[in-house]
């Protein structure tokens, strides 16, 4: 079953494995980028495209969603797009 969710940067809604997922950790309160399906806690999503992260660093949106003041890295957030986008399409990553 696909589940649908939404990108906290522009909004539009996508299957899950379609989107960025960062996730504050329950037990712990670390922030992890793409975790496992035994992670649990609050999470958010993200388009992957290079506007969306953007926007939601520029808008501090993750922290308010994760309602954390955790310092969550762009750099990292792009070093994943560069991990999870070798041979994809330009089509599906746009800037």
């Amino acid at each position: 079953m696909n589940r649908i969710r939404k990108c906290i940067s522009c909004g539009s809604l996508k299957k899950r494995s379609e989107l960025i997922k960062i996730t504050k950790d329950k037990t712990s309160g670390n922030v992890i980028l793409m975790p496992d399906s035994k992670t649990f806690g609050r999470s958010v999503y993200l388009c992957y495209n290079q506007s969306c992260i953007d926007n939601a660093f520029k808008k501090n949106r993750i922290n308010k969603t994760l309602k954390t003041g955790a310092d969550i890295n762009k750099s990292d957030v792009y070093d994943l797009l560069t991990q999870d986008l070798k041979g994809t399409t330009d089509e599906q990553f746009k800037s």
